[in-house]
Parts: C-alpha cells; sequence; structure tokens
C-alpha cells in the first residue's frame, strides 16, 4: 500500500489514533469481557443495559445521557419512570462500534484505525454525540480523523471505503464513500513521479502497492537515497488491484470520480476488465492485460483471469464457482439465486460506466460479457447497448467469441444466430453513419482503405461463422440466407468461405428440395471463386446441376482470359490474387472443415492434369474446326459448279427442239433464228466459262 508522509505528523497530533474524553466522570481501568457481556471495572454496580444482538453491556446512566442525546432521551423521555434497559439493534457498526463509543464516554482511550473509523463515526452519528453535550465530543473528533489522517493515506481510504459496505445507507448521508471515493481518484490521477515502490515482499506474481508522496501534486520527486526503487517507473495500472477489492457500487463510485478527474478512457476500460475478472470468474479463461512501457497502455486480444482473485474480501460468496454451479448443475436454491443476482448487478454496472469511446475494451471482453449478460437476463436496454458497442467493434472479433449458446427457451438451435445477426447490422450502421458524417471528407485514403478492410475482416469472419452453425440441422434455409446477404456484395472479394458454408449447409441438410438448393446457391457468385474452388465444386454432387454449369462457365471465362493473354506477367497478376484469398481464407476456417478441404484436395490435383489435357485437347479441336471448315467450303462451291452444267444441258435440248419445230418456216426467219441462237449459245458458253 502508498502511505502519506504526513500519516506521522498527524497521527503524532492526534495521540497516534488514541481518542480519549477530556472529563472523567466515572473512574474506570477499562471493561472486562465474560462470554457475550461486558462490564465496567469499577466498584460502582452498573445500572443500566444496553443490548446489541447477542451482546449485553452493562453501564452507567450518566456516562452515556452526558454524552449522548439519544440515550438522555431514551432515559429522560421514556413513559416508564425508571428505564434500565434499551435495545439498539439498528445501531451502525455493531456492537463493535458501540463498544468504542461507551469507551469514549467512560473516557477510556479509544485506538482508531482505518479499520473501526466509519463504524465509529456513524454510531456516533446514530448516539446524537455532538459539540452541542460536550466540547470535543465523537462527531467532532471522528470526523478530524477522517478528514486530516484518512483522506490523505491512499491506503487508509481504500480500507475506509471497504469497510463502509456494511454501514449503508450511513456511510452514503455522511458523504464517507464520496470523499473516500473523490481521495481516491485524486491520487489515482495524480502524477506517477511522485510515487515510489516499496519492494519488500514483493513477488513475480503479485505487485505491492506504491507510496505516495503526498506533494505529488506538485510534480517534485521523492528524494530518498535508500530507495531500492528510486528510478522505477510506476506502471500507469498500478492502482488496478487496490481497487478492485471494493464492492462494485463503491467501484462504480471510484470510476465515476476518475472521470471527472480526466483520466485516459483506455486506463479505465482497463480497470474495467481487470475488475471484471477479478468477480465474474465465469466471464473468462485465457486472457491478458498488458501494457507497453512507451505507450503506458495497451491490451491483448483478451483478458485473464487474475491469480490473485480470492485475496481481499470475496464479498460473492463462492466467487465465479457458484455461477459455474448454476450453469452446469442447473441448480435452484436460495444461495445459487442469489449470486446470479450479484453477478447480474455486476454486469448491470460494469455496462454502465464503459466509456463510449471507440476501443475502450477488446472487443472479446464485450463478447463474453454479453455472453453473461443474455445468459443471466440482463435489463434489455443493457443488453441492446452492449450490443451497439460490439458492433463498434466488430471486425476484431473471434469465431470462438461469436459462438454463443442459444439461451432462449422457444429456440431448438444451438447457437444464438438472430444475435450475431443484429451484432452484423449494428457495424454496418455504425459504418454507413462514419461514411455520411460531415467529417468524412477530411479522412485521408488510409482511413478508407482501413474501412474497407474492415468490411473484409467481417466478411471471412460472417463466413466461418456460416460454416461452423450450419451443421446445425435445426439451422433453418432462411436464416442462413439472410446472415449470407446481410452484407453488401462489395464486402467479399471472394466467396471460397462463402461455397464452403453452403457445401457444410448441404451436408449437415440432405433432403433439401432442389428449389431450396437453388435459392441457397443464390447468395454465391460463381464468378468470385478460386480455380481450386471451382474444381471443387465441378464435382460436388451435392450442388444443383445450373450451378455446376455456372461454375464450369466462370471457369471456362477464366481460362480463356488466361489464354487469350500472351504476357506471362499478366498471367501472374490473374492467379496471384486467387491464390492469396485462397489461403486467407483457409487460415479462417475451422479446423474441421480444413480436414475436409484436405482430403477433397487430392481430386483437385487430379483434376488439374486433366485441366492441361483439355486445354491441348480444345487446342487441337480449334484445328480440327478450322480444316474442316475450308473442306465444308471447297465442297459448297464444287456443288453449285455442277448446278451450273445440268442447267446448260437443258438449255441444249430446248434449243434443239425449238429449231425442229420451225423447220418448215422461210429460209429467212429460220437463219435469223439460227443466227440468234448461236449467238445466245456463243454468249451463254462465255460465260459458262467465265464462272468455271
Amino acid at each position: 500500500m502508498w502511505e502519506s508522509e504526513s500519516d506521522s505528523a498527524a497521527r503524532h497530533k492526534y495521540g497516534d489514533g488514541i481518542l480519549t474524553s477530556n472529563k472523567l466522570s466515572v473512574k474506570t481501568q477499562g471493561f472486562l469481557q465474560r462470554g457475550h457481556s461486558w462490564y465496567v471495572a469499577t466498584d460502582i454496580p452498573s445500572d443500566f443495559l444496553v443490548q446489541i444482538g447477542e451482546a449485553n453491556f452493562h453501564l452507567h446512566k450518566y456516562p452515556l445521557i452526558s454524552r449522548s442525546g439519544k440515550m438522555s432521551r431514551i432515559i429522560y423521555e421514556s413513559r416508564e419512570s425508571d428505564v434500565n434497559k434499551v435495545v439498539m439493534n439498528d445501531i451502525p457498526g455493531g456492537f463493535e462500534a458501540f463498544e468504542l463509543a461507551a469507551k469514549f464516554c467512560y473516557g477510556i482511550a479509544v485506538d482508531l484505525t482505518a479499520g473501526n473509523i466509519s463504524g465509529l463515526r456513524c454510531s456516533a452519528e446514530y448516539l446524537e454525540m455532538t459539540e452541542d453535550l460536550e466540547e470535543g465530543n465523537l462527531i467532532f473528533k471522528t470526523e478530524a480523523f477522517l478528514s486530516y489522517v484518512v483522506l490523505s493515506s491512499w491506503r487508509d481510504s481504500i480500507v475506509v471505503l471497504k469497510s463502509c459496505e456494511k454501514l449503508s445507507p450511513w456511510s452514503e448521508n455522511l458523504q464517507i464513500v464520496r470523499r473516500c471515493s473523490e481521495s481516491i481518484a485524486w491520487k489515482a490521477c495524480a502524477n506517477p513521479k511522485g510515487i515510489r515502490w516499496s519492494y519488500t515482499g514483493r513477488t513475480s506474481s503479485k505487485i505491492s502497492s506504491p507510496r505516495w508522496n503526498s506533494n505529488s501534486i506538485n510534480n517534485d520527486m521523492m528524494k530518498d537515497a535508500t530507495s531500492p526503487s528510486k528510478n522505477q517507473l510506476v506502471p500507469p495500472d498500478w492502482w488496478f488491484e487496490d481497487v478492485s477489492i471494493l464492492r462494485i457500487d463503491h467501484f462504480v463510485r471510484v470510476i465515476t470520480a476518475i472521470k471527472v478527474k480526466g483520466m485516459r478512457f483506455e486506463l479505465i476500460g482497463a480497470a474495467i476488465m481487470h475488475y471484471a475478472t477479478k468477480w465474474l470468474q465465469g466471464l473468462v479463461s485465457e486472457t491478458t492485460i498488458t501494457f507497453d512501457e512507451t505507450s503506458n497502455y495497451g491490451i491483448g486480444n483478451s483478458l485473464s483471469s487474475s491469480s490473485g482473485s480470492s485475496s481481499g474480501s470475496n464479498w460473492i460468496k463462492g466467487g465465479g464457482g457458484g455461477l459455474h454451479m448454476i450453469v452446469s448443475g442447473g441448480t435452484r436454491d436460495e444461495t445459487s439465486t442469489l449470486q446470479a443476482k450479484e453477478q447480474r448487478m455486476i454486469i448491470e454496472s460494469l455496462i454502465s460506466i464503459i466509456p463510449p469511446q471507440k476501443d475502450t475494451v477488446s472487443c472479446t471482453f464485450l463478447l463474453r460479457l454479453l455472453r453473461m449478460a443474455i445468459m443471466l437476463k440482463v435489463a434489455p436496454a443493457l443488453v441492446t447497448e452492449l450490443e451497439k458497442r460490439v458492433g463498434m467493434q466488430f471486425e476484431q472479433a473471434t469465431l470462438s467469441d461469436l459462438l454463443i449458446p442459444c439461451y432462449n427457451k422457444g429456440e431448438t438451435m444451438m447457437y444464438d444466430v438472430d444475435l450475431v445477426l443484429r451484432l452484423l447490422e449494428h457495424f454496418l450502421v455504425q459504418e454507413q453513419t462514419e461514411s455520411s458524417s460531415p467529417t468524412r471528407h477530411s479522412i485521408s485514403e488510409k482511413h478508407l482503405g482501413s474501412n474497407l478492410n474492415a468490411k473484409a475482416r467481417v466478411a471471412r469472419l460472417v463466413d466461418s461463422y456460416l460454416t461452423e452453425v450450419s451443421r446445425d440441422r435445426n439451422l433453418s434455409l432462411t436464416k442462413f440466407q439472410v446472415l449470407a446477404e446481410a452484407l453488401p456484395e462489395s464486402a467479399r472479394t471472394c466467396d471460397d468461405g462463402l461455397y464452403r458454408a453452403i457445401d457444410s449447409y448441404l451436408k449437415a441438410h440432405p433432403t433439401l428440395s432442389e428449389h431450396e438448393r437453388k435459392r441457397l446457391c443464390r447468395v454465391m457468385d460463381c464468378q468470385k471463386l478460386s480455380i481450386d474452388a471451382c474444381m471443387h465444386a465441378a464435382q460436388n454432387e451435392r450442388l444443383p446441376l445450373r450451378v455446376v454449369v455456372q461454375v464450369l462457365f466462370a471457369e471456362q471465362v477464366k481460362i480463356s482470359t488466361a489464354l487469350s493473354n500472351p504476357s506471362l506477367k499478366d498471367v501472374e497478376t490473374f492467379t496471384q490474387p486467387m491464390v492469396t484469398n485462397r489461403k486467407t481464407l483457409l487460415e479462417a476456417t475451422p479446423q474441421s472443415f480444413q480436414e475436409g478441404w484436405t482430403a477433397a484436395k487430392k481430386d483437385v490435383n487430379t483434376l488439374k492434369f486433366e485441366l492441361e489435357s483439355v486445354k491441348a485437347k480444345y487446342l487441337e479441336l480449334q484445328n480440327d474446326m478450322e480444316n474442316l471448315q475450308k473442306q465444308f467450303d471447297k465442297m459448297l462451291k464444287q456443288k453449285q459448279s455442277s448446278a451450273w452444267s445440268s442447267g446448260w444441258k437443258k438449255l441444249s435440248k430446248l434449243t434443239k427442239m425449238t429449231s425442229v419445230q420451225n423447220h418448215d418456216h422461210d429460209i429467212s426467219p429460220r437463219s435469223n433464228n439460227l443466227a440468234s441462237a448461236e449467238q445466245n449459245r456463243k454468249s451463254t458458253r462465255r460465260w459458262r466459262n467465265s464462272i468455271s
């Protein structure tokens, strides 16, 4: 713990915490305890009994009424003439605090500490030990100790705030909680240069709290040549462990006060995650919080459960084990119900104090907190708020975090697909809001590229999620299709992941009709499939025939494009993106599907050799087609020439018959006819020769 250098001076001023009364009315040497009864060590017999629970205090009236307004009113304003007993079961602090107050009334020295000061202050208020009865009464002295000693010390402020958990609402009404919270917040936000570490008892797994210099607000370095940690830098998370021992309502008060002081939201988020790992042990299992010395802040992908989570005051009985028992065993006894209520209160409080800025906490933490919130039936408004927070950082999620079971009794599905769809919608709304904001024009191209990469990462994540949940036989085709089509087409540069999800769904649902298979395959663009995926789809018997034809056509277009490109560089640029996409998608594919893909890869290798032979045969067929076309043209010309010859023979016969019929005519007309026929024959022969 850290201490103020002014502690010794303050304790010396107040007798090192020894509180005494200036007026001695009954001489005594102290109290004697016998079982559950306390007696005053004096010769005067007691005449008044105070009963608090099972504890009985045999006291005297005069010392009590001289300093307690409540006791005076009870004794003198009672209807009974002689009151010798009073029951005070509602006194704050219990019989321990009353014992100290009674000793003060008798003038016995009372040792004030951070552990008893809050209870004694509340009991003094309850007993009305004000300055009106006696100067320097108990209220005044406890207030002075709180102000000058407790609030100047980090350790004492933590202890007092922890002790206030059993003093509600008195500690709230007396502003003890508020003052301690502000004191802790002020010291947590102080300049770290004024803090030095105490290595005494320090272990590798747990770091002790530092000592705080009261002059750190002035940025003065503590000058101590004997300090072994003089040059040691204090990490920014030094206060996490001490604050995490507080109850959730007091932790919220401290975090709220720290926000007002202006601490960085990244540190506040890290403190919230540290607190969650301590009190919600069922939340995480394999997570770590790390800090970078250069940036003073850094959060890993997840949080780890603190090894010292059982240290301090475990106000939740059973710790995280109680929650585990609720989930696994399903017990509904009173203890489990109380633990569930306490866990629900912690989650609701943590959600309400997470800073609104993006990347305050990790997306993994938000998703696991969301899982517990749904399981414990947290308020719907807070669950919706948490879903929006996840949507802001959805590109940072992992597949294992999205596999949230469906806790709705009316659903038969294994995983909550509707939840993932809502998270995706929040992500798209956030992206659309950022793109339509007025400050969008001032955003650099690098930022725009990061948004496109975010959509691409979300697309790969959704495809992997669909592949995993498609094995559920209770997953409807409509929900699969809606989730697959929720992203815009520009988010996917390659549909290999979507094809894997479709193939996995077809395997798990063999009874789908042909119409349903076609409807399922509409979510996929065959032109965005890589060569390996096309090879696999060409032999996939589960796909509809029309889809197989589309895949083959798309592959043929790719082959034709590659063959028609004479530049080797262009061919490499044509094939390289597909290889890159294939590797990227395979890395995002669940292990179970990768095994099936490996088995199918043997067929793909065989098909590659067949594809080369098909290419060669395709070229041979093109050559044969050209030869056949030439031969056909020759045959067509020969057929046309033979038709002209037969026509000429018919014309010759017709001419001869005409000459015989006109034999009886006169010489001149016949000669004219013969001359004309001869002229026609010569011209016809000339034309035929020109054609042939």
